[in-house]
């Protein structure tokens, strides 16, 4: 398996993200975290987020903060490709 396929998420005492498999950021603030990863698009919220640490190149990111939910969602380019798929092999 492609380690960029992998996606896994770490989450140390609701305060500390590790997240790999990430794509890019689409958005943030100190409430709110939305990544792009391979697996869709991954919403952190919380309080007081923040970055601490970005390599898009390996597809690694760390987030601290009070951590309350991560919730998972599909993004428009996933969703294309999905559909452009499933109509090649009907």
């Amino acid at each position: 398996m492609d380690e960029k396929a992998v996606q896994s998420l770490l989450l140390e005492n609701k305060e500390i993200l590790n997240v790999t498999g990430v794509e890019g950021v689409d958005n943030f603030n100190d409430e709110a975290v939305v990544l792009l990863t391979n697996k869709g698009k991954l919403t952190i919220k919380g309080e007081k987020l923040n970055i601490s640490k970005l390599n898009v190149d390996e597809g690694k990111l760390i987030v601290k903060g009070e951590i309350n939910s991560l919730i998972f969602s599909e993004y428009e380019g996933q969703r294309e490709k999905v559909s452009l798929i499933k109509k090649l092999f009907k």
